[in-house]
């Protein structure tokens, strides 16, 4: 026999008869099992030992017994969720009885006049046992992990955010829960100071000491980074805000000492209700969120409850988060440039493009500007991005004119944010780039918004004048938004506008549109200006534009943004 076999064998025997019993004991010796027996003959002894608590290997039963038979001992070893393996030993026993057993859980049945076969069937279920025995446990592993932070051992995101909708089940049955999140205040120290195995090492402290507080039925969960919620299910307000502030006092009167460093860490705690019916978990977690960032905005070391006047603020928070972000990727060089094709719709006409800006964050995904350019804006980053943009570009124009790629009077545009009209430096930042790449001027374009250039008219009509002066040419982007611009068209000195969008797209179908763009295409002509009709999308709104007289046309029906070293393959 094998280690496996050679094991003394735990035997639960399910046997009325003595002398079978002898038997079936005889049978393990000579197969080399050396049993500790226990027998039972009646449903219930079979009770008492299955609760006795009792490590079985194996239970053999006969399977006619007086009162009972195999079948009721499959039932109350499948009732109590034990997984003991039984074998079947019986006089005699019949096919359906049998195919009947093994359904219900038995893994084997013997017959008693043929018990050489009991050890060999003993030993392959043992072992076929143990494999069910360690994929089970690796199985519960796998789904211990996927619920669980590995750091800390509390439940993860993942898995708090699976209870949070069950706690936002019972909202709706008029059962509510209170939801806290809680963010160190000075976790980045100490990971700055002291490194990440000391962050790690604070973490783990604190994760224990938060679940003094926390009742048994609620959830303390790691969020991610040093960021933690807490589920107080069925809770009221009042015992919420009780909760958070023992909490908070924990976290106060902890010292964490790593080395010869000591630090006192404080934390911010958001404390929202899951007492509406309507609500989803985005929209809890994110008022959770929101509350957090409200007690850091208010000095930190707080709980706030969630009030509806917090959006403002963490609107504003989202968009210091992406100034964040937009500084990294430009100390990182993480922007990147694509262009679109500006067709155009007369004969014998160079076409021009439009440079694009993307940013890549760290993993990789491009965002859109929609995503950033906001920000940059209220945090006067955009003349910043611009410059990055003009660095990015020249570099490629110029190795595009050397291998002569580009059709005589083809041109870059480059958009600039309304922040750049004011920055003098800025002409002469073109102009030291123009002469350093050996561009000619009159290759570049620069695109400026109708309403930046009426918002910032007298400083606009400037910049456009000194960069006509240097021989780039201007665009008006998005001309038509405001209609009252046709009273200012006459004074600004500008070369293309381009007809915005929201006019062009369905022109053919609204008659209304169509006149838009055909007067603004007229009196841009009238004014000595090139027209351009963007959110080009369809071939008959392109040829409508062309019956109109319109220069250019740029959108997805023409050509969709791709990335700008591509434009070397452009025809």
């Amino acid at each position: 026999m094998d280690s496996v076999a050679a094991h003394p064998l735990r035997l639960l025997l399910v046997e009325d008869s003595e002398n079978d019993a002898v038997l079936v004991l005889r049978a393990l010796q000579r197969g080399g099992f050396s049993p500790d027996c226990t027998r039972v003959d009646s449903i219930e002894q079979l009770q008492t030992a299955l609760e006795s608590g009792h490590a079985w290997d194996l239970i053999i039963t006969d399977h006619n017994l007086p009162g009972f038979d195999s079948g009721h001992c499959l039932r109350l070893v499948r009732e109590r969720d034990q997984d003991i393996p039984v074998i079947i030993v019986s006089g005699s026993i019949g096919e359906e009885i049998a195919v009947s057993a093994m359904r219900n859980g038995a893994q084997d049945y013997i017959l008693k006049d043929n018990l050489s076969r009991l050890a060999p069937a003993i030993d392959r279920e043992l072992r076929d046992h143990e494999v069910r025995r360690q994929n089970r446990q690796a199985q519960e592993a796998i789904n211990h992990l996927a619920l669980h932070d590995s750091l800390t051992g509390l439940i993860n995101r993942h898995g708090f955010e699976t209870r949070l909708k069950e706690a936002l089940a019972k909202a709706r049955r008029q059962r509510p829960s209170a939801l806290l999140y809680i963010d160190l205040d000075q976790f980045k120290l100490v990971n700055d100071t002291c490194g990440h195995q000391a962050g790690d090492d604070l973490l783990r402290q604190l994760a224990s000491l938060l679940q003094i507080p926390v009742r048994e039925h609620d959830t303390l969960a790691r969020l991610g980074g040093d960021e933690f919620g807490v589920l107080l299910d069925e809770c009221t307000l009042e015992q919420a805000e009780q909760v958070a502030r023992r909490m908070l006092s924990i976290v106060n009167d902890f010292r964490y000492t790593w080395g010869e460093h000591n630090f006192r860490i404080g934390a911010s705690i958001g404390l929202t209700l899951l007492d509406d019916p309507d609500l989803s978990l985005s929209d809890v977690m994110r008022h959770a969120d929101m509350a957090c960032y409200a007690a850091k905005d208010k000095g930190r070391n707080r709980v706030h409850l969630f009030r509806e006047d917090d959006r403002t603020l963490m609107a504003r928070h989202s968009e210091m988060q992406w100034t964040a972000r937009i500084n990294e990727a430009l100390e990182q060089d993480r922007f990147l440039l694509y262009y679109q094709e500006i067709h155009p719709l007369k004969p014998d006409t160079a076409g021009h493009c439009e440079i694009l800006l993307r940013m890549l964050d760290p993993s990789g995904e491009v965002i859109s500007p929609w995503a950033f350019i906001p920000a940059a804006e209220r945090y006067n980053l955009m003349p910043t991005v611009d410059r990055k943009v003009l660095e990015l570009t020249l570099p490629r124009i110029r190795q595009l004119l050397r291998e002569g790629q580009v059709p005589k009077g083809y041109r870059w545009f480059i958009n600039l944010s309304g922040l750049t009209l004011g920055d003098d430096a800025f002409l002469a930042h073109v102009t030291e780039r123009l002469r350093e790449h050996a561009i000619p001027p009159e290759a570049l374009g620069f695109e400026i918004t109708e309403t930046a250039v009426i918002a910032n008219l007298g400083n606009a009509v400037r910049f456009i004048q000194r960069m006509r002066d240097l021989g780039c040419h201007v665009a008006l982007d998005d001309f038509g938004t405001g209609l009252s611009s046709f009273s200012y068209l006459s004074n600004i000195p500008a070369d293309y506008i381009k007809i915005d969008g929201g006019f062009v797209r369905d022109m053919h179908e609204n008659e209304m549109h169509q006149a838009i763009v055909e007067a603004i295409n007229r009196i841009g002509h009238v004014a000595g200006l090139r027209t351009i009709a963007e959110f080009v999308e369809t071939e008959g709104v392109r040829q409508r534009l062309a019956q109109l007289g319109v220069d250019y046309a740029q959108g997805y029906g023409i050509a969709r943004p791709r990335p700008l070293p591509h434009i070397a393959r452009q025809p």
